[in-house]
């Protein structure tokens, strides 16, 4: 609904409103992707929206990893200066945090130059007041036990996780992955794959069951650790997105018993 092409086009300004009128949500993340070439003008927009549409961006998403321990310096100040703008259009857009993931290979050289890059982002992110999020990503980030060393290289008050149900889902021990990371997180991307029947029942409310993994156990995970912020729905499956974040939408309500979600 967001692509140029799409037959009923949503502007991005209108998507707090939409996220809000018609999914039922309290809060809205963005990535990078949907505000090329914006300006603060067009930030500042989307913010007021946000505002009063009572549906607040939270958190700014930069989707491409980034070389921040590359051997090449000139990549390294890139993805410096890249993730030091994410975390200024952050600040406009009235988010608590900014997202990043890294390439790079599981070398501990490379996590030492991680940090180091990532430091630096962090000393602007502070003044700020945003908290920037690593989000795990094949390599040296793949296990929670690396993004957990990394961000305790970086240090500070600023630095924490965005776990994702898909990567924990991947990994060797999916419930260990959230119990790790989710303390650091200020967000958790609740990720859903695709929704079907369960044998001999419709197709709505308590008669559907997620795969390729059930999500009840990733609920538990994170509230077993006692974490009470936003759980960020992100349908990756395919078919209507609207379809699939509402069934997302409504199976977490139900795992959570309550009636409300934020994000």
């Amino acid at each position: 609904m967001l692509l140029p092409e799409a037959k009923h086009r949503l502007a991005v300004e209108d998507l707090p409103r939409y996220a809000h009128e018609v999914l039922g949500l309290g809060g809205v993340n963005l990535t990078t992707d949907l505000l090329a070439g914006a300006d603060r003008t067009l930030l500042e927009g989307i913010r007021e929206r946000a505002d009063k549409a009572a549906c607040a961006c939270l958190l700014l998403i930069e989707p491409e990893p980034l070389p921040f321990a590359s051997a090449d310096r000139a990549e390294v100040k890139g993805a410096i200066d890249r993730m030091t703008r994410v975390v200024e259009a952050a600040h406009i857009l009235g988010c608590s945090s900014a997202a990043v993931s890294i390439i790079a290979k599981d070398e501990d050289l490379l996590l030492a130059k991680a940090a180091d890059g990532l430091r630096k982002v962090v000393e602007r992110a502070e003044r700020l007041e945003i908290n920037l999020l690593v989000s795990p990503h094949a390599g040296l980030t793949a296990s929670a036990d690396r993004v957990s060393d990394l961000i305790k290289r970086v240090g500070g008050f600023r630095i924490g996780t965005f776990p994702d149900f898909e990567a924990a889902a991947a990994s060797d021990d999916p419930i260990g992955f959230l119990h790790r990371l989710t303390p650091y997180a200020t967000v958790v991307s609740a990720t859903t794959i695709k929704f079907v029947a369960k044998k001999g029942k419709g197709e709505e409310g308590d008669s559907l069951t997620h795969k390729p993994y059930d999500l009840e156990p990733m609920i538990e995970a994170v509230r077993a650790v006692g974490y009470d912020g936003p759980l960020a729905l992100d349908y990756r499956g395919t078919g209507d997105v609207t379809m699939g974040l509402t069934r997302s939408r409504d199976t977490i309500r139900r795992l959570l018993g309550e009636g409300d979600l934020q994000a």
